[in-house]
């Protein structure tokens, strides 16, 4: 018999969405179980002999999993579908026959690595901020910062919602090369917005081990299997 796990789970597992995602689905009333509408968090399933329900739809277990890098344009919304038409990585990957989704995500304007996949436990564990996985981005500012900002980086910079304090901040290249681990929204550029230096350019070329490297904007790859263990 196989063990339970909790429906969440299950739910990312089959490629639904991230963990964080299906929970939400879970509230809205989406999911059924058996035949029961579930909204409550933490209901634990046996999946060899459960039926789950999303929007009517019988939902399974995937059996390949899928992990993409990819190099994401300026300008491309890190959603899968835009109402607007918008371009969004749904212009990249809307050919896959598998459900894919974003782990993590970068604003509209800013470019750099980005990882997709079905699998959303394990894009949970490696977006939330509880997990503590590092990013690492590129940053140009719209005029070269002098030394004693970087000493105020490092020391942390106050938002509206807490203190932002980087894992390391140096000059590279023209550019500072900043380390973080949390995700909060556009938290790179309300740093630097806040010490008076507006970002004209942000790129994230590292999430935990796993490199942007020498990969083209608008260009993908799968990732090896040290990498999709490595996080």
């Amino acid at each position: 018999m196989a063990d339970e796990v909790r429906l969440q789970k299950f739910m990312a597992d089959c490629g639904v969405a991230s963990r964080r995602a299906c929970e939400e689905l879970i509230a809205s009333g989406r999911v059924k179980v058996n035949g029961r509408k579930i909204t409550m968090q933490g209901v634990k399933i046996n999946p060899i002999n459960t039926q789950v329900e999303v929007d009517g739809q019988i939902i399974s277990a995937i059996k390949t999993k899928t992990y993409i890098a990819f190099h994401k344009p300026k300008g491309v919304l890190s959603t899968m579908f835009d109402p607007e038409g918008r371009p969004c990585l749904g212009d990249y990957f809307g050919g896959f026959s598998e459900r894919l989704f974003h782990a993590g995500r970068l604003d509209k304007e800013s470019e750099g690595l980005i990882i997709l996949t079905n699998d959303g436990a394990w894009s949970h564990e490696s977006t939330h901020p509880s997990f503590g996985v590092e990013k690492t981005y590129l940053v140009q500012t719209d005029e070269p910062l002098p030394k004693g900002v970087f000493q105020t980086l490092q020391a942390g910079v106050e938002l509206d919602d807490g203190l932002a304090k980087p894992i390391s901040a140096r000059q590279t290249s023209g550019m500072v090369e900043l380390v973080i681990h949390e995700g909060r929204n556009q938290i790179v550029r309300r740093m630097f917005d806040s010490l008076g230096y507006p970002v004209v350019r942000l790129m994230r070329i590292a999430i935990g081990s796993i490199k942007l490297g020498e990969l083209p904007s608008g260009k993908w790859r799968n990732l090896n299997d040290v990498e999709t263990r490595s996080l």
